[in-house]
């Protein structure tokens, strides 16, 4: 026997359909762009010899990660009340307790709501397995990836969406800017300089072995960014459809102008550049996909290809810093190019949606910047920490033997590809 719902019913119960509708197809698109986006996507840009083990730590960190959310994460995210003097929210949630087919979030399920931000809370740790690509040993990133979530990740994301003190202040961050790029960025920076370099870096060219990969992978995160930045609205409504026409604006401004810098520097433009240009672009309209409009967007999308171009030259030939796949000068300059940008692009002078009554943008732009700054010091003391906490437990690193062998065949005993 089947139980059948009328949609007198669902209204009556203050859910709406059409929003509900959107947001299902929203969370599935956010997951895509991790499975199998993201994986593609990285998986790409590493030797032949790592193309499993980056896809492996992908998997695992989203089969991980949704656990933990349900766990504990949503109700420290969400729930009601405070822990650790308001760095969290309570535990009145854990295990989704009270979540049921009739509890609701605003006009859609509740069990929709969790999901959606669940898969957020998947993406974010996994953006940093480019940070340590082709190195790290598997165990000890998955320890450390769950521990992430719930020290760093958990905390930025109650501060800016779950009430917290960044909330307060009237901080902007409509999809995550700070909560996820900035977060990522900052984690794969720092997780990059405790590991260390990659054998042979910088003085061996460590080409990417399957473009063709890369390129799939970045498609469906174009795509799967729709569900990402118009979901985040939380209804089928006109912010959600502005915040995709901007997000596309942004992506391809992005990838335009990265792919010029390199052009006018290189002499030629690239594929790989192409698509770096979009994630830049993506990632830097992201915390203002819900307040600028379309102008706005372009000059954001065109900013980012600019300005993560030169951070990745910087990072890797200035600083020599192995960041394996450029996560700190696409996400984490990015994001902190974004938020600042909607400071101003918010202002209905620019096109945006306009500043709360009586705030500046001198102000906005001040509480931005405290938000971006508290952000990179959470998240890089948090982080120091607990990659020395797992190295305590378990080494960090594969021998440099195990290194050259490859970590798909070391680590997993499997092969990605003849060698």
């Amino acid at each position: 026997m089947f139980l059948v719902l009328s949609p007198a019913a669902f209204a009556a119960e203050g859910l709406d359909t059409g929003d509900t509708a959107w947001m299902m197809t929203s969370t599935a698109l956010v997951l895509f762009m991790t499975l199998p986006g993201l994986a593609l996507f990285y998986s790409g840009l590493v030797g032949n010899r790592n193309v499993l083990s980056v896809m492996m730590q992908c998997f695992a960190i989203a089969c991980g990660a949704s656990l933990i959310w349900v766990i504990a994460g949503y109700s420290l995210t969400f729930g009601e009340g405070q822990l650790f003097g308001g760095l969290t929210g309570g535990m009145g949630k854990g295990l989704l307790a009270g979540v049921g087919v009739d509890s609701t979030s605003g006009s859609i399920p509740e069990s929709v709501f969790v999901m959606f931000q669940m898969t957020f809370a998947i993406i974010t740790p996994a953006l940093i397995v480019g940070g340590f690509a082709e190195r790290i040993r598997f165990s000890s990133m998955l320890l450390f990836s769950m521990l992430w979530l719930l020290v760093v990740y958990v905390p930025v994301a109650h501060w800016v969406w779950g009430g917290g003190w960044l909330a307060a202040r009237g901080f902007m961050d409509f999809a995550g800017g700070a909560v996820v790029h900035i977060n990522a960025g900052v984690g794969a920076l720092v997780a990059a300089l405790i590991i260390g370099n990659r054998k042979g870096f910088p003085t061996t060219q460590m080409a990417p072995h399957n473009l063709p990969f890369t390129v799939a992978g970045a498609g469906m995160l174009w795509v799967g960014w729709f569900g990402f930045n118009g979901g985040s609205a939380l209804a089928a409504n006109g912010a959600a459809g502005m915040a995709i026409l901007v997000t596309h604006l942004g992506a391809a401004a992005g990838s335009l102008a990265w792919m010029s810098c390199e052009w006018l520097r290189f002499g030629k433009p690239s594929v790989l550049g192409i698509v770096t240009g979009m994630v830049a672009g993506l990632g830097t309209i992201t915390p203002a996909s819900g307040f600028v409009g379309p102008g706005g967007a372009i000059i954001i999308g065109l900013s980012a290809g600019v300005v993560c171009f030169f951070a990745t030259l910087l990072i890797k030939q200035k600083f020599k810093i192995d960041d394996s796949l450029d996560v700190f000068p696409v996400h984490g300059v990015g994001g902190c190019l974004g938020i600042l940008l909607t400071a101003i692009f918010v202002s209905k002078s620019y096109g945006g949606m306009g500043l709360p009554e009586g705030v500046s943008i001198g102000h906005q732009l001040g509480v931005q910047a405290l938000g971006a700054v508290a952000t990179v010091a959470w998240c890089g003391i948090s982080t120091f920490v607990l990659l020395k906490l797992v190295n305590m437990i378990v080494a960090l690193r594969v021998s440099a033997d195990e290194e050259t062998e490859g970590l798909d065949l070391v680590l997993h005993e499997e092969r990605g590809y003849d060698i």
